[in-house]
């Protein structure tokens, strides 16, 4: 993937350290219900602000990833962690932070039938015995592209379907560990024909060697299976052993790309250098009600 980029971070590259009260608060909370979130596990460079605003991503499905993609901090191995109680104290968790938006992701599952897909469906419906007016958002793996899988997510109704595609085609089998481009593109198109109604999201990171042209050409893949929520973000190195960036996008680049994606049709993007997947996802859900009537 090329040589480490040579200038230094730039100036648009901050982080927020807000580690205030809210921050200690959630910690505290997520050891004491022996919970994982995507913030901590992943190094995202939000958590700070995230936290402080009192929003989080629950991890489920253990620690550890069945796989090791090159831009990922998540441990990988072989897990040993199947709790069945997990569902049950993630809503807790939600109730006690009075989420109006939830977002659940896990670790890659390989190693289970269903790649985790019937703990996803009973961390929905805990929420949402708990907090019946709390939006669910899910960012699932591909579930090595069983229908079935797919099938029992949908069933439990999320609000949002979030499956990030990551990076450009050409650059896929060297960024990310058995997920396929076209794997991708299917799932997110078999939850539309599954169900309709309920909105798709996914997301994109910049600075691994793509062209303009092929970010461009990815979101028109992803508008052709009806994608209705894109989110660009920067990739960042989480440590040596893991992907070099090759370039640092400006502020004006994903400016130029939000009005790429929104003239494509896209209900809602998020377009930035600090930008993640579940970034600002509570403010998404207006866009998100309102994807079926993108034209």
């Amino acid at each position: 993937m090329g040589s480490k980029v040579k200038e230094p971070k730039p100036e648009w590259i901050k982080i927020k350290l807000t580690a205030g009260e809210p921050y200690q608060e959630i910690k505290t909370m997520m050891r004491s219900k022996t919970l994982h979130t995507v913030c901590e596990e992943a190094r995202c460079p939000n958590i700070y602000e995230c936290w402080a605003n009192r929003t989080a991503t629950f991890m489920i499905l253990g620690d550890i990833c069945t796989r090791a993609c090159r831009f990922c901090a998540v441990n990988t191995g072989l897990p040993t962690e199947l709790d069945l109680e997990e569902p049950e104290r993630v809503a807790e968790a939600a109730e006690q932070m009075n989420l109006q938006h939830c977002v659940v992701t896990s670790v890659a599952r390989d190693d289970l039938t269903d790649g985790g897909a019937s703990i996803f469906a009973e961390t929905i419906k805990a929420i949402r015995r708990k907090l019946p007016l709390c939006s669910v958002e899910v960012l699932i793996p591909d579930f090595l592209g069983n229908k079935e899988a797919l099938q029992i997510v949908m069933d439990a109704k999320p609000d949002i379907l979030n499956h990030n595609i990551e990076t450009v085609e050409r650059l896929s089998d060297q960024v990310r560990a058995k997920a396929k481009y076209e794997r991708s593109l299917e799932l997110l198109k078999r939850s539309k024909e599954m169900n309709p109604d309920i909105p798709t999201k996914s997301s994109i990171m910049l600075g691994l060697g793509e062209e303009w042209d092929e970010i461009l050409q990815t979101m028109d893949d992803l508008r052709a299976v009806d994608c209705n929520i894109m989110t660009i973000g920067q990739y960042l190195q989480p440590s040596d052993k893991h992907l070099y960036v090759k370039r640092y996008v400006t502020p004006e680049e994903f400016a130029e790309l939000k009005k790429e994606g929104l003239a494509r049709g896209f209900s809602h993007v998020e377009s930035g250098p600090m930008v993640r997947s579940s970034y600002h996802a509570h403010e998404q859900v207006k866009s998100a009600a309102n994807a079926n009537n993108v034209v």
